[in-house]
């Protein structure tokens, strides 16, 4: 009688270079299988040789268990499992493809899923984006839940350049994360982001920057954002000192220029007092009022100052005027002026009674200036209530959706 060799490939726990880190073993009806010693002896060398990390020697040598004839289905299998872990090894993902479809009538669900994570790994590893996406694929339809196997998909995805899944898949896992309560990675967020601007998708675009500024504010991303709004398709002209207000918020008002100008805008617009305290802020940071220009610089802190006496002294005027009107907005103007000159409680009661008459030439326009007033008063929530409410596409729901960024940065 010929002796026989037990062969366990169950026992292949082979950790290899640069592979994931799982164990490859058959099922127990396949570790009772045994093979002929022919078969057993050059299969327990090419095993040696995987676990010595000799992966295309142990490939070669497995020849040698094939030459036998009439190899039985249990010894097939052992072949496959040991020629697998040497491929795996060997950086050879085609092989170990070809090893797991013999392989897999004998696996279980969860050893089935180690194998294909192993092989989408590998085929990542060798540059083949598309033959990684066919395995990750494969392995989610089977099951998976692998995140590491999510990442595999996600980045064959970014190679063969296939953005429609990648911002698919990608906004999935962020609002997946925010409706459990977690902050999506800044890593995924980067990827969303990437993606959006890649397919053109302005709305995921703006999603994606708003929770950057939310979750990972930076004032360098602050910037980009703010330097980039004004040149957006439809954003109205308008809002210009609206983002210089921003800038000055997020830390990003930073030449003598831009603080003049947001000063003198500010003024331009009915709002002497904020114009005021811009110019003391660039005076306080050395900004302002430094070299040949510092002169002038200060006269226009003087100026300011006239500008808001002459609106102190024309109050009851201004305010008779505003309740006279048809519409709401120099309600909702003046009351905004009232809050920046120090007087929160009249300039909300102004603003609530603009907004009171529910009529204005643009609601949206009534309503961000509402939150801002609201922001200015220390009102935050109330602010963001507002701001929740400006549904504009012409440059006011944009700010709105930054303004509750910034307030909700600012309150942590």
């Amino acid at each position: 009688m010929k002796s026989i060799v037990a062969v366990a490939v169950g026992a292949l726990a082979l950790s290899l270079n640069g592979a994931p880190g799982a164990e490859f073993g058959m099922s127990q009806a396949a570790a009772q299988d045994t093979v002929r010693k022919e078969v057993g002896t050059p299969l327990g060398e090419a095993s040696k040789l995987v676990k010595a990390g000799k992966y295309k020697e142990a490939l070669a040598k497995l020849r040698d268990a094939e030459a036998v004839g009439g190899r039985t289905p249990g010894e097939n299998n052992a072949i496959e499992g040991v020629r697998f872990s040497a491929a795996m090894g060997a950086s050879d993902p085609d092989t170990m493809a070809r090893s797991f479809e013999v392989l897999k009538a004998k696996l279980g669900g969860p050893q089935q899923l180690q194998y294909m994570e192993a092989i989408a790994g590998t085929y990542l590893r060798a540059g083949n984006a598309a033959k990684t996406l066919e395995w990750a694929n494969k392995y989610f339809a089977a099951g998976g839940s692998s995140a590491s196997v999510k990442q595999m998909q996600q980045q064959a995805q970014f190679k063969s350049g296939d953005m429609t899944a990648v911002l698919k898949d990608t906004l999935a896992e962020v609002q997946a994360d925010e409706k459990a309560g977690k902050a999506p990675s800044q890593d995924k967020l980067n990827i969303l982001l990437y993606a959006a601007q890649k397919k053109g998708d302005a709305a995921t675009e703006s999603y994606a920057v708003e929770r950057l500024l939310n979750y990972y504010p930076r004032k360098e991303l602050w910037a980009q954002v703010l330097g980039g709004l004004q040149g957006k398709k439809g954003f109205a002209s308008r809002f210009t000192m609206d983002v210089y207000r921003l800038q000055l918020a997020t830390g990003n008002l930073k030449t003598a220029d831009d603080y003049m100008e947001a000063a003198q805008l500010a003024a331009q617009a009915g709002y002497p007092d904020e114009g005021k305290k811009i110019v003391e802020q660039g005076l306080s940071a050395n900004i302002l009022g430094q070299g040949a220009e510092g002169a002038r610089h200060k006269r226009l802190l003087d100026l300011m100052v006239k500008k808001s006496n002459e609106a102190k002294a024309d109050a009851a005027n201004a305010e008779k005027a505003a309740k006279d009107a048809k519409t709401g907005d120099e309600l909702v103007k003046l009351g905004l002026q009232r809050v920046f000159a120090g007087d929160k409680a009249g300039g909300l009661a102004l603003v609530d009674a603009g907004m009171a008459k529910d009529n204005f030439t643009r609601a949206d326009d009534a309503k961000f200036y509402q939150g801002l007033a609201y922001y200015n008063a220390g009102e935050t929530s109330k602010a963001i209530a507002a701001w929740r409410g400006v549904k504009g596409t012409d440059g006011s729901g944009e700010l709105a959706r930054l303004w509750q960024v910034q307030a909700r940065s600012a309150k942590k």
